[in-house]
């Protein structure tokens, strides 16, 4: 076995093992389950360890180097329209081949989904495109991040309460495995060409402004699509008794996973192409690599799908359902922040996004204290989430005190810390949130009698609000540390004996 394809899929084992242990402690404990349900959840958990091996190590291989080279590139070039063009155009390509939007797409009633799918596709293009020309100018990011999210709360008061929530899932739900990988490695191209001493902290942040116009386009079609019912539907866990009921559940589902990714990753290899044919940047040996690279983050991805929409995600929905129909409902906060905590480390993008923190920063921001502040934050937006769904509290009520704390503090932190921040709140809402923590919503929700448009959807966009308090708030702490270790040096004197200054006069 691939030496580096073991040590991804350990990594992947740490962290998709505590969210199996606990599920299956729940199963025990309060919500007994069927054995061929819990069968089939083993069995998605299985798949989805060895999907995340090989997504991590392909991403690795073959987004990253892609995303670098493009962001050079650019870099390089004096036309702001042609770099403001090329922008835009991977914005879009990326996003279209997302799989998580094409799932949110279809849950989304009253709103076509190609009309929905070209019209985030198009916001993320855009403000890819603005983000780009904010790195190559040194434009600030929280000046940017304050513009456009005071922008975005001002309109959440005009757009129907049917398309709130949803319209801030989809700023989460975008920037998911396909997107994540590639923009962050043109970010750190795109900063490597400029040189100077804040280069290192610009090449964060092309997420965190790339999340924002999915959120803007959801609301603008808002505010022309009326949507009057729920289109959305749980899928069941599906009636397994045997082990070959079991093979044939995964067997069915495969292919459909299969054709998905695939058609998501044809556009990205199309660029590679294109992109190759016109710069000739890569050698033959990195192109071989390259190209294997791409062939182990289709089968990563393949797998990863697979096992979470048909092993995890109808558990999620059946858990949900189960505890809110309880005595003592109110359990299911506390049981959805220690789901949230350990399932924010099974995001295939998390990892990627924490290793690159670490070798940027060299070191400085370790991978351990990554996942610590991501885990505390997911954890709290997943009670409140699930609070919000008990208690039927708007989300406004959370999302706009939250992001005015989160850009305040954008101020006061030091400056790579922000983009780290606001990229680790659209990376920690990715396939396992969408596909777990919101069908677990989604069932609270049902059997609390709520209304899932406005009071199941949104964790998503909960997901991705906390992590960018928790990581400022590690960069508060981190630069209060980093005063106090200038104070402490700065007061240490060097005695010099009486006798030795005279003697150094007289010489």
């Amino acid at each position: 076995m691939n030496p580096k394809l073991k040590e991804k899929t350990r990594e992947s084992l740490s962290a998709v093992l505590p969210i199996t242990l606990i599920v299956l402690l729940i199963s025990v404990l309060l919500v007994p389950m069927e054995l061929g349900h819990i069968v089939l959840f083993l069995s998605g958990a299985i798949m989805l360890i060895i999907g995340m091996g090989f997504f991590q190590l392909g991403a690795e291989m073959a987004m990253t180097p892609l995303g670098e080279g493009i962001g050079v590139q650019i870099s390089k070039s004096k036309r702001v329209l042609i770099i403001l063009l090329i922008g835009f155009l991977m914005g879009f390509i990326i996003t279209i081949s997302e799989p998580d939007l094409q799932v949110l797409a279809e849950q989304v009633p009253g709103l076509p989904n190609l009309i929905m799918i070209i019209a985030v596709a198009a916001g993320v293009g855009v403000f890819l495109a603005l983000s780009i020309i904010r790195i190559r100018d040194n434009v600030s990011l929280p000046i940017m991040l304050v513009f456009f999210y005071t922008g975005i709360l001002g309109l959440s008061f005009l757009v129907p309460k049917d398309f709130l929530a949803v319209a801030f899932d989809s700023g989460g739900v975008t920037t998911g495995p396909m997107t994540v990988p590639f923009i962050m490695a043109m970010g750190v191209g795109l900063a490597s060409v400029r040189g100077d001493k804040n280069a290192e902290s610009d090449s964060f942040g092309l997420v965190a402004l790339s999340s924002v116009g999915p959120i803007l386009a959801v609301m603008i079609l808002g505010c022309f699509y009326k949507p009057d019912k729920t289109a959305l539907f749980l899928k069941d866990i599906e009636t397994v008794t045997t082990t070959r009921d079991v093979a044939k559940v995964f067997l069915h589902g495969l292919p459909r996973y299969a054709k998905e990714v695939f058609i998501s990753l044809l556009p990205i290899v199309a660029v590679f192409l294109i992109f190759q044919l016109i710069c000739r940047r890569y050698h033959k040996k990195l192109l071989f690599k390259m190209g294997i690279g791409f062939a182990y983050t289709y089968i990563g991805l393949v797998l990863f799908l697979c096992g979470v929409n048909l092993g995890f995600a109808p558990v999620g929905a059946y858990l949900g359902e189960e505890l809110a129909s309880l005595e003592y409902r109110w359990i299911l906060i506390p049981i959805g922040m220690l789901i949230g905590y350990y399932i924010v480390k099974a995001e295939p993008a998390i990892q990627i996004l924490n290793h690159q923190v670490e070798s940027v920063t060299d070191g400085a921001i370790s991978v351990k204290a990554m996942n610590t502040s991501m885990s505390v934050g997911v954890a709290v937006s997943v009670g409140l989430a699930i609070f919000r769904v008990l208690a039927g509290i708007p989300i406004q009520w959370i999302i706009i005190p939250g992001y005015i704390i989160a850009l305040v503090m954008s101020f006061f932190v030091p400056r790579i810390f922000v983009g780290i921040a606001f990229d680790s709140g659209g990376v920690a809402s990715g396939p396992m949130t969408s596909t777990f923590l919101l069908p677990l919503s989604i069932g609270a929700c049902t059997a609390s009698n709520g209304n899932i448009m406005t009071d199941a959807f949104g964790v998503v966009a909960l997901v991705a609000l906390t992590p960018l308090i928790a990581i400022q708030t590690m960069g508060l702490i981190y630069k209060f540390k980093s005063k106090k270790l200038i104070k402490s040096t700065e007061q240490i004197e060097v005695p010099v004996d009486s006798d030795e200054i005279i003697e150094l006069e007289e010489d």
